[in-house]
């Protein structure tokens, strides 16, 4: 049955009557009579009972008024339509779009609206451009004419100083431009939501996997050649798009990105040319001695700025800076201004914030893991992303290139790349392998010893198949007990995170948090050394999850999930992104769309059935 409904004077006696606490969303906290009835223009009535139901029309409606409709036509079946198939549809439908953006000039006009830049629109927003990229320079310089926008050529060689001088003035990063259908246009991307209108470096890859699985194979095409352009002309993929992340790159997840796009697209010359790009960022951004490859032969994460980190809310360092400001006699302020000139020199700092970059560069900011040493550390996950780069590059080039690459100054076969990976993971096992506990744990390259902080990380073997069988059993057999949760794995266990207080507050990917990447590799990392019952399980209580609150908070999909309580109100540092809409999320959140779409890929009908009734995993397991 269709209604044929007026839409202004629908949406405002829905809304007078439901939304009892004025939000604009119909959830399980609003104390209307969740009963609404509908009549048509035709006649016909009907009542649509219960939070879920009634928010499914609020979001109809909502989506009839976007398209400049009066008048919509609801069917029944999107009112009562299966959760499942909803959140899956709307994410395919509608949330890749509203997160896709474009560094041209419909995309800018957004950016200079982008609360980050408040402070300077009153001036005008700097768009930063390669030196090199002379069509991009050209394009902005004439953009100048029409938006709030400044042209700026960063230099030839671009050092942390230089990135520091920036700070005062932070812009955007001009991504690639191409010339299409008589005109210039931005090579799309896909941001993560909310307040993320930058394209994030591993973001970008499992974003991708959800693009893929829906059908958006350019898309996930175009996220790719962003991250070459990067490499080209920033010389690594970016932390994102903005100025103050020039000295930070992100997990490596390109290798996997290209594989994963060549194999539906097919395009052979376009691998080939990423490839080139890839093993040019293995070589120059993660195999340079003293930088981010370790005296061990494993890598660490380092982010080369100076100082202090821009980015972050005015008073974030406060409780650290106190003491120093106090023992010179200063304002909080006037020591950072000083710091920051280099009037005042102190040791201490330098290395906190150097750790702190470095915490920010790993894309696991923030965690007690990391924190206060991170730069000192070979994380068990970055070492087998590269592992994953070695393999990466061994099987293409014996399968796709006739076991001979050449790039411009080396030609290589699979057998070169095969020893560095098995290399790698003889090192890996070496100092990362703790077969007392039947886990893999980072390793402190410094102070010589293993961590004893248990995170989801600990998976991440699994995922690239660097673990063996019976290092895989043991994990499944000591990690899944210690970090499942209601609602997944949690980023760490409870004891590894230790007591919170005032002055020892939550990190948001530490225990109860969850996070979407996590659970992605997870899953795929049990599929691999066939725990099927177990990755059925993880992937159903992640999907119940999002699944519920999603129908009980008027389709919230946020960024990330107390795991414990099987809850999107986290309550940890920054908030939680995709959380703060009116009517209808426009959005999800990027990284857990995907995990969605990729979830629902892999779980067996039998589970998707009791999805769909919202049956607790605790029954169901």
């Amino acid at each position: 049955m269709i209604f044929n409904l007026k839409i202004e004077e629908t949406l405002s006696k829905l809304l007078q009557q439901e939304d009892t606490d004025g939000d604009k969303k119909i959830t399980i906290e609003d104390k209307g009579p969740k009963a609404f009835e509908i009549a048509s223009v035709n006649g016909e009535s009907y009542t649509v009972k219960g939070t879920y139901q009634l928010s499914n029309l609020l979001q109809e409606l909502v989506i009839a008024k976007n398209d400049g409709n009066t008048t919509a036509e609801i069917p029944l079946n999107k009112i009562d339509e299966q959760p499942v198939s909803r959140i899956s549809r709307m994410i395919r439908d509608y949330y890749w779009k509203g997160l896709t953006r474009r560094i041209d000039e419909t995309g800018v006009e957004k950016l200079i609206a982008d609360t980050k830049n408040e402070a300077l629109t009153a001036e005008r927003l700097p768009v930063y451009i390669p030196f090199y990229d002379e069509l991009a320079f050209s394009y902005y310089k004439n953009l100048e004419n029409k938006l709030s926008i400044k042209a700026c050529k960063l230099p030839e060689f671009i050092s942390p100083e230089y990135v520091k001088s920036l700070n005062n003035k932070p812009g955007i990063l001009s991504l690639k431009l191409e010339e299409k259908d008589g005109g210039i246009k931005g090579v799309p991307f896909v941001v993560p939501g909310g307040r993320f209108n930058e394209m994030y470096g591993w973001d970008s890859y499992f974003e991708s996997v959800g693009l893929l699985l829906d059908g958006k194979v350019d898309l996930a095409k175009a996220m790719a050649d962003n991250f070459q352009y990067e490499i080209k002309h920033y010389g690594k993929i970016l932390n994102a798009n903005r100025s103050y992340y020039l000295t930070r790159t992100q997990p490596p997840f390109y290798t996997s990105l290209i594989r994963e796009v060549y194999e539906v697209t097919k395009d052979i010359s376009w691998l080939k040319s990423h490839l080139k790009t890839a093993i040019k960022e293995y070589e120059t951004v993660w195999m340079v001695e003293g930088k981010r490859l370790t005296e061990n032969g494993l890598n660490r994460y380092l982010a080369e700025g100076i100082g202090i980190t821009p980015e972050v809310e005015e008073g974030h360092y406060d409780a650290l800076l106190k003491p120093f400001a106090d023992e010179t006699n200063c304002s909080i302020e006037d020591y950072i201004l000083k710091y920051q000139n280099g009037e005042i020199q102190n040791d201490f700092l330098d290395t906190y914030f150097l750790h702190d970059r470095t915490v920010r560069e790993s894309g696991h900011d923030t965690s007690y893991r990391i924190e206060g040493n991170c730069a000192d550390l070979n994380l068990v996950e970055l070492n087998v992303l590269l592992y994953k780069y070695e393999l990466d590059f061994a099987e293409l080039i014996k399968n796709e290139f006739e076991n001979t690459f050449e790039t411009n100054s080396k030609i290589f076969d699979s057998a070169y790349w095969l020893n560095k990976a098995n290399k790698r993971k003889e090192r890996i096992n070496t100092f990362c392998w703790n077969s007392n506990n039947g886990l893999y744990l980072d390793y402190n390259h410094v102070t010589k010893t293993q961590s004893i902080f248990i995170a989801a990380t600990t998976f991440s073997p699994l995922w690239s198949g660097l673990a063996s069988k019976q290092q895989a059993e043991a994990l499944v057999k000591r990690a899944l007990p210690l970090l499942k949760e209601k609602g997944g794995i949690a980023g760490s266990t409870k004891e590894s995170r230790g007591e919170i207080n005032d002055s020892r507050p939550h990190r948001q990917w530490d225990y109860p948090n969850g996070w979407a990447p996590h659970q992605m590799m997870i899953w795929k990392g049990l599929l691999n050394y066939n725990f099927n019952d177990e990755a059925q399980e993880l992937i159903y209580r992640w999907l119940f999850m999002i699944t519920k609150n999603a129908v009980d908070y008027n389709g919230t999909i946020p960024e990330k999930y107390d795991v414990v309580d099987a809850t999107h109100k986290v309550f940890a540092e920054y908030g939680n992104v995709g959380t703060d809409f009116e009517y209808i999320s426009q959005e999800g959140f990027g990284w857990m769309n995907a995990s969605y779409q990729y979830g629902l890929s892999l779980l067996e009908n039998k589970y998707i059935e009791k999805l769909n009734k919202l049956i607790d995993p605790e029954i169901v397991f």
